[in-house]
């Protein structure tokens, strides 16, 4: 069974204990817009980042490319058995459901497997869960560099099989073009909760 390490090395032990305070990272403080959406309090911690990666046509884009408007954003691969296909469903049906709110999320997948997963093949699993759904890749410097700018964690399996897993952090991280990183959602966080938490911060955005 796939082991999957749910938190980031950086981040895994000290939001489990409920240990990212809003004082520090400067989130969830009298001027927080945002304060009344946050489930969680890492808020305004330093997760995000510049990023350059290569998208589903081959194209080199930047993350000012990619994060134009509300993104959702989560880090996996695209022979993932089971948990990114899960998340990724659950992540397009959140954005389904904003759609019907007039809300309009962009869900981006970004593959911290570059030896397989090329843009051809990103574009079969993207679009398998939703037509807006962006797929990144990369250089393993460049999916490296983008992983270490969101805290998160991956690691392959010490194999030559070509069926290899990859361990990695299984959060999806809410994000916006001038405020960076709100929010992230864990894997028990079902489309409809995540749907009503990201309208929270697109209003709040917008007031």
């Amino acid at each position: 069974m796939q082991r999957i390490i749910v938190l980031s090395v950086a981040v895994a032990a000290a939001a489990a204990a409920g240990l990212f305070f809003a004082t520090q990272y400067g989130g969830g403080g009298a001027d927080d817009k945002f304060a009344q959406c946050r489930a969680t309090t890492v808020g305004g911690a330093d997760i995000g980042g510049p990023f350059e990666l290569v998208d589903e046509t081959g194209r080199t884009v930047t993350d000012g490319d990619v994060i134009t408007g509300p993104t959702i954003v989560y880090f996996g691969y695209t022979f993932c058995p089971d948990i990114c296909p899960t998340d990724n469903m659950r992540n397009a049906m959140a954005v389904d459901l904003l759609d019907d709110r007039g809300i309009e999320v962009k869900p981006v997948f970004i593959s911290i497997d570059p030896e397989r997963d090329t843009p051809e093949r990103l574009v079969d699993f993207t679009d398998t869960f939703h037509e807006r759904m962006l797929g990144l890749t990369g250089t393993p410097e460049q999916v490296s560099a983008a992983s270490r700018a969101y805290k998160t964690f991956f690691q392959k399996e010490d194999t030559e099989d070509e069926f290899y897993l990859v361990d990695h952090t299984t959060m999806s991280y809410l994000v916006f073009p001038e405020e960076g990183f709100v929010e992230f959602y864990r894997r028990d966080v079902g489309p409809e909760a995540m749907a009503d938490s990201v309208a929270c911060f697109v209003n709040a955005a917008g007031s």
